[in-house]
């Protein structure tokens, strides 16, 4: 039987003591993930493989912690107490070897909740976690998506040859306020996606 991200063992990395307070959050998933595993499951088992390894040394190498059994299906969350680091990691996803995979990338800071879960372990609810959940939902496979909250944070400590691109304002589906939203460029990264639904004119800024 083929392990989704979620069937994945992750008790050795990132499952230390959850952040609180004020945390950044990534959370990502695979573009077309149920199509791949319909039409490339060998390849898709070797990737998702592939896939464990880097997220585990992304979040090792970042300081990042892990939510136990929070994601469903290909996706996963990561959970950071400075902005910087998760922006450092989610270029480090996005720059690895992945192919078929392509992952989709939000990133966003705010106050966070914690829900206890049978065996003491707990998982981030509410609207910080809401709101990137979202803002993952709007990009497309190989882009990295923040909120103007993250961006603001971490424009003056980008990682090297990275940059960030404004998008402009989005509404966002469910939550009563939209987002400006700012990509998160680099070398490798494709930086022309197929435009937003019911998205405000395009106001693209760049930040170097």
């Amino acid at each position: 039987m083929l392990a989704t991200m979620s069937e994945i063992d992750w008790s050795d990395v990132g499952m230390g003591e959850l952040p609180t307070g004020t945390v950044t959050l990534l959370l990502a998933d695979i573009e077309g993930s149920t199509r791949l595993w319909d039409t490339h499951p060998g390849e898709m088992a070797a990737a998702i493989t592939r896939l464990d390894r880097v997220v585990s040394e992304a979040i090792a190498a970042h300081d990042g912690v892990r939510p136990v059994e929070q994601g469903e299906g290909d996706s996963f969350v990561i959970a950071f107490a400075r902005a910087s680091d998760a922006v450092a990691c989610a270029v480090r996803l996005q720059r690895a070897p992945l192919a078929p995979i392509r992952l989709r990338i939000g990133v966003h800071t705010g106050e966070v909740r914690l829900r206890s879960q049978t065996g003491g372990d707990a998982n981030y609810v509410g609207p910080a976690i809401n709101r990137t959940a979202r803002l993952r939902d709007l990009g497309h496979g190989g882009q990295t998506v923040l909120s103007g909250t993250t961006s603001d944070l971490v424009v003056d400590q980008l990682p090297t040859d990275a940059w960030l691109a404004d998008l402009g304002s989005y509404p966002l589906r469910d939550l009563p306020r939209p987002e400006r939203v700012v990509q998160l460029c680099h070398q490798t990264c494709a930086t022309t996606f197929r435009r937003y639904a019911r998205r405000k004119p395009l106001r693209l800024i760049i930040f170097r």
